[in-house]
């Protein structure tokens, strides 16, 4: 193996993934995987390969408090030789657990090694992701980085987050790339999954029909009844040069009108289907717009995060359709005020008018749902927008907003650090939200914010 090759520790407490995160890693089941805790013992060492970059991957022992036995302390040791070796430690907690006492002495541990880590926040798959962000941070160490090793997810944020390690090797690359007049790879040129687009709404909108259009033919069954799709369909297709995956989904009903085994079985295969999406294109009978079941799907749509497009089926057969436009638009900014500015799309599946249209306006809102905005950018805005309107003061004492940061994409995910932050209003949390929106040009797709605490190091020790 080569000698200057960056070595990474991954490291943390029994039980939380780190070893499935090295067989991602390496590209291969290397280390063995079990629910057991304690399966790992020695530490492995594997060449390892994230998007171009390659490293000396360490899987490690869990680290459990160490006991009087010999066993425990040789495999403590082991561990922080690892450390000690280590370019950079990947510090790997449990979204779904969260941070434990022992993550917080392990945290200490690593903190006095003056090693930079990254702490990976794992299993972060099915909505766990925001809270296993959240305890991350609460860690102190540096970024955080959400993933799921065992369904490939986050891989490209932690790509980033090496790149700042890589940086020599990143610079001797573009040096041969540039002396060998071969083109530089650009960040789209990396190993890309399909765009995964589901196509949901109630039961006898047209979601089939959509999708039969789009592929130009018949691949789906369709049909002037409710319930005819029952189990998540998924079709490879490509627009504009970008590949996606098409997902057809069963119509969701009221669950109170759910009754039957293989329609609840249907509607179980939607919601995993929707927890796994990227962009969902929320269909909607133009003829009878925004019932109380098209607001809940909305709802859930951006619980979970996901870009969210609403194409107006059948709209060539309504009438008023300026009036309509106005109407659903107030709908939207009443009720769903956390998708505001969501695309409208008038269609007509059956005909095929405006699909070009709703396409764009799919590509647009996942580049956006992929959004970026620096840090300095961001910390200008926020003295801005927080000396125009500046945050109210709770018993006298004015709540201080001190600096922001986002700290994940998809969805664009920030960190606001404020004195009492317990007691900032949401309302005042909406009217960040909603500026940063409008001044950072972000309609339509899920905003998050986590309003973080800074220590007053006055305050009395509590005993």
């Amino acid at each position: 193996m080569n000698e200057k090759m960056k070595k990474i520790a991954i490291i943390g407490r029994p039980n939380v993934g780190k070893s499935t995160l090295f067989n991602r890693l390496v590209g291969r089941r290397v280390a063995l995987v079990h629910n057991q805790p304690g399966m790992t013992r020695d530490r492995r060492e594997e060449e390892a390969t994230l998007y171009g970059l390659t490293f000396l991957l360490t899987d490690t022992a869990g680290l459990a408090d160490p006991d009087d036995s010999t066993l425990t302390q040789a495999m403590y040791q082991q561990t922080m030789v690892a450390v000690q070796d280590a370019t950079l430690v990947l510090f790997v907690i449990d979204s779904r657990e969260g941070c434990t006492p022992y993550d917080l002495e392990l945290a200490n541990v690593l903190r006095k090694t003056n090693k930079p880590i990254i702490v990976v926040a794992h299993k972060s798959e099915g909505g766990h992701e925001q809270f296993g962000i959240a305890e991350g941070i609460a860690l102190s160490l540096g970024d955080v980085v959400p993933v799921s090793s065992e369904h490939g997810l986050g891989m490209a944020d932690l790509y980033e987050a090496f790149c700042p390690y890589f940086a020599d090797e990143l610079e001797e690359n573009a040096k041969e790339a540039f002396e060998e007049e071969i083109p530089l790879p650009e960040k789209s040129d990396l190993p890309q999954k399909p765009l995964q687009l589901a196509i949901v709404g109630r039961p006898n909108v047209g979601k089939s029909t959509l999708i039969n259009r789009l592929i130009g033919e018949n691949r789906l069954l369709t049909a002037d009844m409710p319930g005819v799709t029952r189990d998540a369909i998924s079709i490879d297709w490509v627009y504009k040069n970008t590949t996606i995956k098409l997902i057809d989904t069963a119509g969701i009903r009221r669950r109170s009108k759910v009754t039957t085994s293989p329609e609840k079985l249907a509607i179980l295969d939607t919601d995993r289907s929707i927890q796994f999406t990227e962009v969902a294109v929320l269909m909607i009978d133009a003829t009878c717009p925004f019932e109380k079941q098209d607001l809940t799907i909305a709802e859930g749509l951006s619980r979970e995060g996901r870009a969210v497009v609403i194409a107006l089926n059948k709209w060539d057969v309504v009438d008023h359709k300026t009036t309509l436009i106005k109407e659903l638009e107030q709908v939207i900014e009443t009720q769903l005020s956390q998708l505001k500015g969501v695309y409208l799309v008038p269609i007509s599946a059956e005909k095929g008018t405006n699909l070009n249209k709703l396409m764009d306006a799919v590509l647009d809102v996942y580049r956006l749902w992929n959004s970026r905005i620096s840090t300095g950018q961001l910390n200008k805005w926020l003295d801005y927008v927080t000396q125009a309107h500046p945050a109210p003061a709770i018993n006298g004492r004015r709540i201080r907003i001190k600096y922001m940061t986002q700290i994940k994409t998809r969805p664009p995910t920030f960190a606001l650090f404020a004195s009492q932050a317990d007691e900032l209003p949401a309302s005042y949390t909406r009217y960040l939200v909603n500026s940063l929106r409008k001044d950072f040009d972000l309609p339509g797709i899920p905003i998050r914010f986590q309003i973080r605490g800074t220590k007053n190091p006055y305050e009395p020790k509590k005993r």
